[in-house]
């Protein structure tokens, strides 16, 4: 299985580039259109009408090339745009169902500890209501929720909950009157 990286604002800025390459060539083909294929014969002589003629159909064979490559190029930066555009949506599919995944599993083990324990493995606790406790980070990882602000004038407010092995405890809030 072979594995493709890509940055999909690299695509857009590589054919933001491009553009800009694109529009100068158009000027330059646009400047040399009349003096490349309308060239005037330096003499009245027959040999300077067809050096003149000569110059003329290669001037009007690299203006047909050029509007050739000029389609060539509209096509490639509609290519580039559109892969772009393509990842950018695949990327956003992709981190969407695994963020899915890991909720669902983290649930799933969650669940079982807080059956056994009381507390989850993983995840912060909730903050307390006003004048209640903070719930306790999950056992292994997990901030503490901050406990809830008091109502009453010069009364603590609810503690903060207990924190994980890694992690920090929850806030506790005194109420003082304004």
């Amino acid at each position: 299985m072979s594995f493709v990286v890509v940055a999909p604002e690299v695509l857009a800025a590589a054919a933001s580039d491009l553009a800009g390459i694109g529009s100068t060539l158009a000027q330059a083909n646009a400047a040399a259109l009349a003096p490349t294929t309308a060239v005037l014969a330096a003499g009245a002589d027959e040999v300077s009408a067809a050096i003149a003629s000569l110059f003329g159909a290669h001037g009007q064979a690299y203006q047909a090339v050029s509007a050739q490559m000029s389609a060539f190029h509209a096509q490639f930066m509609q290519a580039l745009t559109g892969a772009g555009g393509a990842y950018a949506a695949a990327e956003a599919v992709n981190v969407s169902a695994a963020q899915s995944v890991e909720q669902d599993l983290l649930a799933a083990i969650n669940a079982r500890f807080e059956r056994i324990f009381g507390r989850p493995l993983i995840g912060d606790g909730a903050n307390g209501g006003p004048g209640q406790d903070g719930g306790p980070g999950g056992l292994l990882y997990g901030n503490g929720g901050n406990g809830g602000t008091s109502t009453t004038v010069g009364m603590a407010g609810g503690n903060g909950g207990a924190a994980g092995l890694i992690g920090n405890g929850g806030f506790c809030l005194l109420y003082t009157s304004p």
